[in-house]
């Protein structure tokens, strides 16, 4: 497949436009590289650009666009290779498994092979008939090909089968209808494998599912030969003899040994050096605290919810000031802001007052009741107004409230006895507040000339492999961050690359290394006194000496608290004895699962159990070791007790 898309990327570039007298050299390189790149940027864009429409005989477009051509690079294609339908019946089993196929590629269906028995159960290169609806009277038989090149069944023992699994009733319910996509990939998958193993110029180009039906594209494209039996691919069954054969051609070949015996090829050594590029996300949690706190003053302060917070301030037990014939009563509080940007709102929402009332903040007159008292001194008119009034003014006050403390001042003028409360409700935005940066710990080398990538491995995907990239793209990941209450999925097309790069030294100049002052300061230093001895320009030694200490190492806890859970598991999987969830006492069997436990809010640790998983073991330190142990060892000795040989034991 390689050598396919090689040609296409020829063929392609060789097309591409010269005529851009005005860009340089190097501008015109690295736009070639961009259209080329958009093109054959991942898989997807490969296959769609270049793989497909190449085997298929359709139209492929140069890398600007401005050119089209038909490739010829398939001695025959087809649009439809092999169509396979799978409709299960009321028992669950597969009751009709029909295969068309084009056996000369011409584009015509010369064969059509239906199973004539259902199908119970499905292997990696074969199927299992039993008695619909169970796994009585099995059957079991390997995707072939005959002589002639007709798809056929061959009855084998369950031995020559792997990867079987159950799909009728007798494991379970509508197991086909719910798994149809991968049944219609795994009775595919085996087809085509015995397909290409028979004939190794057939090669599929895509694969398209559409309802009970799976449809492989394909063609002829190794070698245009009316035999499948190939010199090209006999290193498919010696793949170890291409070693021997490709040093054999480079011991004769002039130009090898050429290069081999340049200064190039001599005095140079490589250097492995791993490094990774992660991406760290860090969530803050925020309490209501973190946002607006009342540090003094006032007389209550209080919470409805775990996102408001209200304020109150004054005097409110009736008649409780004593004002004679006038007197001002002045209440202050203080609130600190500590995130503005999460104070959604802060509102006066109510207050009470006999007889006149002033509100402000910082010194700054926000709210005066009557209206007419805007001064610091005493009302304009007569002090005693008679009765208690109220006032329900939704004033915001949030532009007064930025960042820092602020003193919030209730006055009120009191005639004979009197009163005053005021009450200050605020909105907070609890939300979690994801950091996220990426560390590349991979800019030095990737800017040194002198080294090139080797191997990457994106979130366990490897995408480069021996400086090849492998044409694999990880799929974009959700992943949970937590930290104390706060929790977030989030989802990014990648968390991590592990990188190897091959960097070039040069052994020829490279000095030998002078490791005296490395062993003056090993043996002069002591616990507290760091020696050091150093070279000077004139060839003398330079001594040094000064206080040393190693930083406290703290006090680490004993182990990680981990968790263990489980979480019910059936087991549908097909033996030599049958289906293994029939020999169990109970058909339900248990996945278990690890967990490194996480913090609450007060500190206490937390199992973060998935769905549908129950805890076995709370948080701390655990040690299974021993369950793992005999696990093992009952795998060990079950597995030698199924080991029949004619030899005496």
């Amino acid at each position: 497949m390689v050598r396919r898309h090689g040609l296409v990327l020829l063929a392609s570039a060789v097309l591409l436009p010269v005529s851009v007298s005005a860009q340089t050299v190097e501008d015109r390189a690295r736009a070639a590289a961009e259209a080329a790149r958009a093109k054959t940027s991942d898989s997807d864009a490969l296959q769609q650009n270049y793989v497909t429409p190449g085997l298929a005989g359709q139209t492929i477009a140069t890398v600007d666009n401005s050119q089209t051509f038909n490739p010829n690079i398939a001695c025959q294609k087809t649009a439809t290779l092999l169509e396979l339908l799978a409709q299960p019946g009321s028992t669950g089993d597969i009751g009709t498994l029909r295969i068309s196929r084009d056996k000369d590629i011409d584009g015509t269906v010369d064969q059509t092979l239906t199973l004539p028995m259902p199908v119970s159960g499905i292997c990696a290169n074969g199927v299992i008939a039993c008695q619909p609806g169970s796994w009585n009277q099995c059957h079991t038989y390997k995707w072939d090909v005959s002589a002639s090149g007709d798809l056929k069944l061959t009855e084998v023992d369950l031995t020559d089968l792997a990867g079987c699994y159950c799909i009728n009733n007798s494991c379970g319910s509508n197991l086909v209808w719910g798994n149809m996509a991968s049944v219609l990939k795994d009775l595919g998958g085996g087809v085509i494998g015995a397909l290409t193993t028979a004939d190794p110029r057939i090669g599929v180009a895509q694969a398209v599912i559409d309802g009970p039906v799976i449809r492989y594209t394909g063609a002829q494209s190794t070698a245009c030969s009316a035999s499948p039996s190939l010199p090209q691919t006999a290193y498919r069954a010696s793949p170890a003899a291409i070693q021997g054969d490709a040093a054999s051609v480079a011991a004769s070949n002039s130009v090898f040994q050429a290069l081999k015996g340049s200064p190039a090829g001599i005095g140079k050594a490589e250097q492995i050096r791993a490094c990774t590029v992660k991406r760290e996300v860090m969530l803050n949690a925020v309490t209501a605290n973190d946002v607006i706190v009342r540090t003094s003053g006032g007389y209550a302060s209080y919470a409805y919810t775990p996102e408001t917070a209200s304020f109150l301030l004054g005097s409110p037990s009736d008649d409780s000031l004593s004002g004679g014939s006038c007197r001002i009563y002045d209440f202050r509080m203080t609130l600190d802001v500590g995130d503005p940007d999460r104070l959604v709102s802060a509102r006066l929402s109510q207050y009470l007052f006999d007889d006149w009332i002033q509100v402000r903040i910082d010194g700054a007159l926000v709210l005066a009741d009557p209206g007419g008292w805007t001064g610091t001194g005493l009302p304009p008119g007569k002090c005693e107004r008679g009765r208690t009034w109220y006032g329900y003014p939704n004033l915001d006050l949030k532009p007064y409230l930025t960042r820092g403390s602020h003193e919030i001042w209730v006055r009120v003028a009191v005639g004979g006895e009197g009163e005053v409360s005021a009450r200050i409700d605020a909105t907070l935005d609890l939300s979690c507040n994801p950091t996220e940066q990426v560390v590349d710990l991979c800019a030095g080398y990737a800017a040194d000339a002198n080294c090139r990538l080797a191997d990457e491995s994106v979130d366990g995907v490897d995408t480069f492999r021996n400086g090849v990239a492998t044409g694999l793209t990880p799929l974009p990941q959700v992943r949970l961050f937590q930290s104390g209450a706060c929790s977030l999925n989030l989802a990014r097309p990648w968390f991590e690359r592990d990188r190897r790069y091959r960097c070039v030294i040069d052994t020829g100049s490279m000095p030998a290394p002078d490791l005296s002052r490395g062993a003056y300061i090993i043996d002069h230093s002591t616990e507290t006194l760091l020696a050091d001895r150093v070279k000077t320009s004139d060839g003398g030694y330079a001594v040094s000496s000064r206080a040393f200490a190693l930083p406290d190492r703290g006090s680490v806890p004993a182990c990680e608290p981990i968790c263990k859970t489980r979480a019910p598991k059936s087991n549908v999987e097909a033996a030599v004895d049958g289906v293994v969830g029939a020999k169990q006492n109970s058909p339900a069997g248990w996945d278990t699962f690890y967990h490194a436990c996480t913090k609450d809010a007060s500190g206490g640790d937390v199992c973060p159990v998935g769905d549908g998983e129950a805890l076995v073991s709370a948080c701390g330190c655990l040690d299974d070791f021993p369950e793992a142990v005999v696990m093992m060892q009952t795998v060990r000795l079950g597995g030698a007790d199924m080991i029949c040989t004619s030899e005496a034991r």
